[in-house]
């Protein structure tokens, strides 16, 4: 286990706090705190979810700063909620009894995949939503959102990076409404995922509760902080710093 000392305690607090921003504006801040607690030492599973527990307040904040985005969406926080909860203690019931080896492999192509359904979320979500209409209508949360969302939350609690991203394309090709919107809703379920994640960690898994109690606070502020960037930045804007992070994301993870 790692020694936190103040020049070790000051990388994770600045790492929680960039990590709670980035989150709340595209997701990816894994990649940020996530290397911080390698960094200082700690083993890479101890690290996974380590990272998992310390980031669920920096997702509470946010969702405390997208409250007035958040109104009207109860139906599909309920619907979206449950199947979230769901993937994520698949999710994490498999990072605890396999190695993350294989799948950290695949990682920064689920990532490059989930940038590129962003950059063609507005053609796609029309292509959908036409489709729909030819066929009669359809339900508000179609079957292939549940299956997809599912499969995003199951990631998120394996290992997590860029979650953001992929839920943002996701909920942006089947549900129309504002990027805004559609990112107050991701945040949610984000921390939706992070918390059962975090739960099933705490009892079956090795967790740096120190490095918790460091980073904790560091990703609240960070959390709020992010959504009033966020919230400054033009649909398009928002779109293109989230594709771009996540690229950056997934390069990174390729090239480690």
């Amino acid at each position: 286990m790692a020694d936190l000392g103040l020049p070790q305690i000051a990388i994770l607090a600045g790492a929680a706090l960039v990590a709670g921003a980035v989150n709340a504006v595209a997701g990816g801040g894994s990649l940020v705190s996530f290397p911080a607690l390698l960094a200082v030492g700690y083993p890479a599973l101890d690290a996974n979810v380590t990272n998992t527990v310390a980031l669920c307040p920096g997702y509470f904040g946010g969702t405390l700063g997208y409250r007035r985005e958040l109104a009207g969406q109860g139906a599909r926080v309920r619907a979206l909620g449950a199947i979230s909860a769901g993937g994520a203690v698949l999710g994490a019931f498999l990072l605890v009894v396999s190695s993350p080896e294989l799948f950290e492999l695949i990682v920064p192509f689920l990532i490059f995949l989930a940038c590129g359904l962003l950059a063609v979320q507005p053609r796609l979500a029309r292509f959908v939503r036409g489709r729909r209409e030819r066929d009669g209508g359809g339900g508000r949360h179609p079957v292939a959102l549940y299956g997809s969302q599912f499969l995003a939350a199951v990631y998120g609690a394996y290992f997590g990076a860029g979650l953001g991203i992929m839920m943002l394309a996701i909920l942006g090709i089947f549900l129309a409404d504002s990027l805004q919107r559609l990112n107050a809703l991701k945040g949610l379920l984000s921390l939706l995922i992070n918390v059962v994640a975090a739960v099933w960690f705490a009892l079956f898994a090795s967790v740096a509760w120190l490095a918790v109690a460091v980073m904790a606070l560091a990703s609240l502020v960070g959390g709020q902080a992010g959504v009033a960037l966020a919230r400054r930045l033009d649909d398009r804007v928002l779109r293109a710093l989230v594709i771009a992070f996540g690229v950056v994301v997934g390069l990174r993870l390729l090239l480690s």
